[in-house]
């Protein structure tokens, strides 16, 4: 059972960070609610951070765990953007309806 991702996976998902200029992150990187657990989530969730301080880089978390991950390491308001709605976060991103957000946008017409 893995509990978290390694430290040569954490280089490896935080060397691409470190090159995007657009950040979409859906789901920790393991039980991050567990101390022995976090340090693929913490350290991701720093190096995120760290370059979202670019103007032109843009991050958005997505998920309830995630965006709790994000408060816990002190990452709210400084990522460009948290979401508890995981799915619907990624649907709306691909360009798909939601029948909720389209609700609204036809009444507010």
């Amino acid at each position: 059972m893995g509990l978290d991702i390694g430290k040569n996976t954490i280089k490896e998902f935080s060397d691409v960070v470190k090159r995007a200029r657009t950040i979409v992150w859906n789901g920790p990187m393991g039980v991050f609610e567990k101390k022995p657990f976090e340090n693929g989530t913490k350290s991701l969730m720093e190096v995120v951070v760290e370059r979202t301080k670019d103007s032109s880089v843009t991050s958005i978390i997505g998920g309830g765990d995630t965006a709790t991950a994000a408060l816990k390491y002190g990452a709210e308001g400084k990522v460009s953007h948290i979401s508890t709605g995981g799915g619907a976060s990624l649907e709306l991103l691909e360009g798909k309806e939601l029948p909720g957000v389209s609700a609204l946008s036809q009444r507010s017409k």
